[in-house]
């Protein structure tokens, strides 16, 4: 319900509004309001009970269990809310001169080298990126520049896996190079024979996730890092996962370049619904002069302060008007502080743990496993297949079906190369007691799906919204709203 439909004239909420509001004499008469706006007319009270009733009609990591994988939506300390929304930060102006941000910028000094430590890159950090996807694009486009300065134009492929993330091919193309994909193997690893036939004088490099989207450890990433460096090739770490690796190794160690760091992911932002978002990157030494600007440095006298372009004129230059997120950033500093190193660890093997058990109660119960004979990094891959031969049941039906159940569904049909496949990660701050609510709601709805087929296709039957026609909503892509009195 609309609460213009709660509406009844003469009805108000205005007790509490201010009483000497007035319009500024200084607001051009253009700009005024003719009339009053068409506002309800309701109670406070109906005020109250409306919000609150839709806000608890949305999922949320506060009331529901998110086993979304890809996305690590995971509870996340009040604290980094409340720090990093401090009077002194909030208030801080972008342009405010570095005498008067000192104490931000030494945060971000402290979060530029907790990050080139946890991931190995000598190199340095930049924050400046705004998401992961701009991490990817300035990733790219300096192991680009490398190239470039270099005189070696004719660098222009990049190697991309099939199970890689979609952003992953676009960013490439996006810095005006060429996608060259190469298979992943039945048992998860990337074929590494495919991946020699393609390296040669025109690859710039190479774009892994490891643990990959497949929810496994890249047994032979050491070898890989060896044939593209000898091939004269970098390469780039997309950082979505490094939740399961924080604190364990490091993706410097393993051989990369390039990396981009999710904060909004690993490191304290609840993330979804398209932000907010940071996409920290870190280089190795060979790509340090194109580190995206601006940067936070610690000068000679112990201030603070911004490095520029006019400082690194190799820099790829700027993303963003300011630099970064700064919320996101400060949260991911507290949550970083807060944990500390051996926290960082815990993280991982929590992440880990959590997944495995899940993947092997599940297995137990009758799903199954894409790579069964693999241990799961944070996240693992089911595949329903079987039960969409059988009875026409897919992935998508299971998800809808856990709505009823008070869990978000995972993520659905990624990777692509696994088919009617669900990822599911369930972070390292959930409880045996809620994975295992998880496994029984699952074997529930296996056992629907084998017997009664047609009432698992219903789902969800107890949210505000039921099934949509997808077809229907695939053809009408814009839905007006119309009154009871007009619908009738």
């Amino acid at each position: 319900m609309l609460i213009f439909e709660l509406s009844q004239p003469g009805r108000g909420a205005a007790a509490q509004m201010p009483a000497d509001v007035e319009v500024p004499a200084d607001l051009p008469v253009a700009f005024r309001r003719k009339s009053p706006p068409a506002l309800p007319e309701v109670s406070e009270l109906q005020v109250v009970r409306h919000y609150t009733n839709l806000s608890r009609k949305n999922f949320s990591i506060d009331t529901q269990f998110y086993p979304l994988g890809s996305c690590t939506m995971k509870y996340n300390p009040r604290a980094c809310n409340s720090l990093a929304m401090l009077d002194g930060f909030l208030a801080r102006h972008p342009y405010a001169p570095d005498s008067m941000s000192q104490g931000f910028l030494a945060c971000m000094h402290d979060l530029q080298e907790i990050l080139a430590d946890v991931t190995g890159m000598k190199g340095g950090v930049s924050l400046a990126p705004m998401a992961g996807a701009q991490g990817e694009l300035a990733g790219v486009a300096m192991i680009v520049a490398y190239h470039r300065d270099r005189g070696d134009s004719e660098r222009t492929e990049i190697i991309v896996p099939d199970a890689a993330h979609g952003t992953n091919p676009a960013t490439a193309t996006m810095c005006g190079c060429t996608v060259r994909e190469i298979p992943t193997k039945s048992d998860g690893d990337i074929d590494v024979e495919a991946l020699k036939k393609v390296l040669g004088p025109k690859t710039a490099g190479i774009m892994l996730t490891n643990p990959s989207t497949i929810g496994v450890f890249e047994r032979r990433i050491q070898e890989i890092a060896r044939l593209v460096h000898e091939a004269g090739g970098l390469l780039y770490y997309d950082g979505a996962n490094l939740n399961a690796i924080l604190g364990k190794v490091r993706p410097g160690d393993m051989g990369f370049d390039a990396i981009h760091m999710n904060l909004h992911k690993t490191f304290s932002t609840p993330h979804g619904g398209g932000g907010p978002g940071a996409g920290a990157v870190g280089v190795s030494e060979r790509l340090r002069p194109y580190l995206p600007v601006p940067m936070v440095e610690r000068k000679a006298d112990g201030q603070y302060g911004w490095v520029s372009q006019a400082d690194r004129p190799q820099s790829i230059g700027r993303l963003t008007s300011f630099a970064g997120n700064a919320g996101v950033l400060l949260r991911a500093y507290i949550y970083a502080r807060m944990l500390g190193r051996e926290g960082m660890v815990r993280v991982a093997e929590y992440a880990t743990l959590n997944a495995n058990y899940l993947a092997k109660r599940l297995a137990e119960v009758g799903f199954t496993l894409a790579y069964p004979e693999r241990r799961a990094s944070h996240e693992f891959i089911v595949t329903v297949q079987p039960q969409k031969k059988l009875n026409g049941i897919t992935a998508l039906d299971f998800s809808k079906a856990l709505l009823d159940h008070n869990i978000h569904a995972p993520t659905n049909y990624f990777p692509l190369l696994v088919p009617e496949c669900l990822l599911i990660e369930p972070t390292e701050t959930e409880s045996k007691e809620t994975l295992d609510n998880f496994v029984e709601v699952m074997a529930g709805l296996l056992q629907q799906a084998q017997t009664t087929p047609e009432v698992l296709k219903q789902a969800p039957v107890t949210m505000p919204v039921r099934r949509l026609d997808d077809v229907k909503a695939a053809r009408e892509l814009d839905l007006v709203w119309q009154a009871p009195e007009q619908a009738a």
